[in-house]
């Protein structure tokens, strides 16, 4: 077998969808995976950092230079070093191995609840009673079931979206909380995201999770991706999902709110726990009743109302 190549980068976990963004778009990426470092602090455990570790196999550039130049143009968007973590890169050539079971090797069945268990679609999982899997293939894109961003999202879908209800999710990535919100009951879903190379394999995860094309019309659930976002948004739905970084959650807000329906819910994730603050500023800023702060382990969602 060819040689295949390991690429990487220290980052602060919190963007780990940016940089496997970026990753994906500059690279010829075959699967990716963030490997968290837990540090402990007397009593008090936390992640501080991760390792993204990209598998490509071959480099048409220069990767490392790639990564410098894109993380200065986000400090020029306003992340600062803290929020961006040290970026320290290296690139391996490795010899003779299946990349492909090499980063297959992380995965297994995540059960993120008692009813909801996300599955790797190479991994043959039988259900239990009562307990809905949600198909994925980790490497096409972000929102993998694994971490705790998405996980909080898909249990706050659990606790507090109703069945028959409409659902938007908004930086959809994988596609992963539309379906999800679906196979609990929704009877339509809406997902967009700002990069147009995850529409395809939203759709893709739609229909390997037997949720087949739909329209209005019919009378069966159905789901909806595209290019879009927020703000140009003119539906409004009875549970909105925005698992983003806090920042943009803040700046948004407004624009997630108007697509509420009055009543309706939403969950905002993304949020480490010394910035849910911003959050929660922006929350009270617009107007929204806070019905629950959940949180995993460092990581906090804000679940609201309109």
């Amino acid at each position: 077998m060819d040689n295949y190549y390991e690429l990487k980068i220290s980052i602060n976990p919190e963007i780990e969808d940016i940089v496997s963004d970026i990753c994906f778009s500059n690279f010829d990426c075959e699967g990716i995976v963030l490997a968290e470092e837990t540090y402990k602090d007397l009593e008090m455990t936390s992640t501080t950092r991760g390792t993204l570790r990209v598998f490509l196999t071959d480099l048409d550039n220069n990767p490392v230079e790639i990564l410098k130049t894109e993380r200065e143009l986000l400090k020029e968007r306003g992340f600062t070093d803290e929020e961006l973590g040290s970026w320290e890169i290296t690139l391996d050539e490795k010899e003779n191995q299946d990349w492909s079971k090499k980063w297959k090797e992380k995965w297994d069945v995540t059960h993120v609840s008692d009813k909801i268990a996300v599955v790797p679609s190479w991994i043959k999982y039988a259900p239990k009673d009562g307990e809905i899997t949600i198909t994925l293939d980790p490497g096409c894109a972000f929102g993998t079931g694994t971490h705790q961003t998405t996980q909080l999202c898909m249990k706050a879908i659990e606790k507090y979206m109703n069945k028959g209800v409409t659902m938007a999710d908004i930086g959809t990535g994988s596609g992963i909380l539309a379906i999800c919100a679906i196979k609990l009951g929704a009877k339509y879903a809406y997902g967009c995201d700002n990069d147009e190379t995850v529409i395809d394999v939203c759709r893709k995860n739609a229909e390997i999770n037997g949720i087949k094309a739909a329209s209005p019309g019919d009378d069966v659930p159905y789901i909806r991706f595209e290019l879009n976002t927020a703000d140009k948004i003119q539906e409004k739905y009875d549970f909105v999902c925005a698992n983003i970084l806090h920042n943009i959650l803040a700046e948004i807000m407004g624009d997630l709110k108007n697509i509420m329906k009055d009543g309706a819910k939403m969950v905002l994730s993304g949020i480490l726990d010394d910035k849910k603050q911003i959050v929660l500023d922006a929350v009270a800023k617009h107007e929204l009743k806070v019905i629950e702060l959940m949180s995993q382990d460092q990581w906090v969602a804000i679940v609201v109302q309109k």
